[in-house]
């Protein structure tokens, strides 16, 4: 087991090696958004040896371990040492490269990759050991298997495609994962059913597993939590035979276990950002795994809400459950497994309704332990995946009272409402029952909200030590760099 800082992180080794509108032509460029970085060097020593290292290519130094997140608004960085200590850690807007009026998500993920290798400061890049990030799970890329040009614009992971899901569900076992419109296999069949020419030379990646082949160049890898929603089983670490004898299996990536070196680093990448010649790119992990990851919370009935633009649960059991039906589905964590789901509920309604300054000046005079009688079920737009998984589940956001702070307390209660009607059908449906709940995401800056959680759960809510998926994404490079050198 090993430990970090006064952290011991034994989920670190749970980990075991093992509308779509068509493609689409030129872009429209807009100036990047600056970064907001900051260095955090933790301890004065660790200054003074950074300070000192700047003529130095770094291999008498200690090895930096490098972890990147790419979640539904934005993306970040965190860099830590060897005992977890953080290094440097920034974040990044996605630019607003436009396609004919539509966002082009492609340009704009590789803008803001390249952007936060450069955002890194020189002299941490040259001590950079590992490379590894997270993306939003069945965040879907169809691409040429030969040169990895992307054929059509990327399935988002919140896109659904009930135009497949009849032929998904007349394959998969009953309630399988992939019975869901918004499921990858979803989006693979929806897109293999237009026809298009040569379809069968192309590749399925997810968006970890395309900006991660920008990185390592090695086309058609993935790890086995991305691989979860286009039907890889991980009990036993392969495809399942109904989906191998699909036609479009053949595009279908290789996977392996999060956080397993892939290879090393590109030397032009090597070159230009000056990372060390022996720099590994290891497989990625879903945003929400690695806000799990990055919480620590390793014991059975330990749980983690991801309060982003979106509410994600993750709860770690000792039993495996997955029922479409309700959107649940189990990632693998060693001989444990991370049951939970994700709801379109979140941040982002909020930020529909009011600015960062409203959110916290207004949270200050909410009452925490009031209970509030208002009912929404705030969404951005009509969709539920999970506790409900329907379509057509419509946004609750009135009536509005005339109060903001009351308003603000009744949408902040809902969504603490539709977090435990999650809790309670993970043990309905068999899950260990949950003990205690750690909050990572942009949610867990807010003491107030936490106070309604606790309040509204019936358990303990504390936030995470660790609240970045950047971070855990920096945990699964660090044990990729372990099982490398052991080699």
């Amino acid at each position: 087991m090993l430990v970090l800082g006064q952290f011991q992180i034994s989920s670190f080794e749970l980990f075991r090696s093992p509308k779509q509108s068509g493609c689409y032509s030129s872009s429209r460029s807009v100036p990047l958004p600056r970064t907001r970085f900051y260095c955090n060097l933790g301890r004065s020593s660790d200054f003074r040896v950074m300070a000192d290292m700047s003529g130095d290519k770094g291999t008498n130094f200690e090895k930096l371990y490098l972890g990147m997140d790419f979640g539904t608004s934005g993306a970040r960085f965190t860099v830590i040492d060897e005992q977890g200590w953080i290094k440097a850690e920034g974040k990044r807007e996605y630019p607003p490269f436009m396609k004919e009026e539509s966002m082009d998500w492609v340009s704009s993920w590789k803008a803001t990759l390249f952007s936060l290798l450069e955002d890194i400061p020189a002299t941490v890049r040259s001590l950079v050991s590992s490379i590894s990030l997270d993306g939003t799970s069945a965040t879907t890329f169809i691409l040429n298997s030969e040169n990895g040009e992307v054929l059509c614009q990327p399935f988002l992971y919140n896109q659904s495609c009930p135009d497949a899901l009849p032929e998904v569900k007349s394959i998969a076992p009953e309630n399988h994962t992939v019975c869901s419109g918004s499921s990858t296999l979803c989006k693979l069949v929806s897109w293999w059913n237009t026809e298009v020419p040569n379809r069968e030379s192309a590749v399925l990646l997810h968006q970890a597993d395309w900006l991660l082949w920008l990185l390592h160049g090695r086309l058609g890898v993935s790890d086995y939590n991305n691989a979860l929603k286009v039907g890889y089983d991980p009990e036993s670490e392969s495809y399942p035979s109904w989906l191998l004898s699909q036609p479009y299996s053949q595009l279908l990536p290789m996977v392996q276990a999060p956080g397993t070196s892939t290879g090393l680093l590109k030397e032009s990448l090597r070159r230009q950002f000056g990372f060390p010649d022996d720099c590994i790119v290891c497989t990625g992990t879903t945003d929400s795994i690695a806000a799990f990851l990055a919480a620590r919370a390793t014991e059975p009935g330990k749980a983690v809400t991801s309060l982003g633009s979106t509410l994600a649960i993750k709860l770690l059991s000792t039993k495996r459950v997955d029922d479409a039906r309700y959107g649940v589905y189990s990632h693998r964590l060693d001989d444990k497994w991370l049951v939970g789901g994700a709801s379109n509920t979140g941040g982002a309604v909020l930020r529909q309704l009011f600015s960062d300054e409203q959110l916290e000046r207004l949270s200050q005079e909410i009452n925490p332990m009031v209970a509030s009688s208002l009912d929404y079920y705030p969404l951005q737009s009509s969709g539920e995946r999970f506790p409900i998984a329907d379509p057509n589940l419509a946004p609750r956001l009135l009536p509005r009272p005339e109060s903001n702070v009351e308003y603000l307390h009744g949408i902040f209660e809902s969504i603490a409402r539709i977090e435990g009607k999650g809790y309670k059908l993970l043990k309905e449906l068999g899950a260990t029952e949950a003990e205690e709940v750690f909050t990572a995401g942009g949610g867990a800056k807010n003491d107030k909200w936490i106070r309604i959680r606790q309040r509204v759960l019936g358990l303990p809510v504390k936030k995470a030590v660790h609240t970045e998926a950047s971070y855990g994404a920096s945990l699964l490079a660090l044990k990729g760099a372990k099982q490398n050198s052991n080699l």
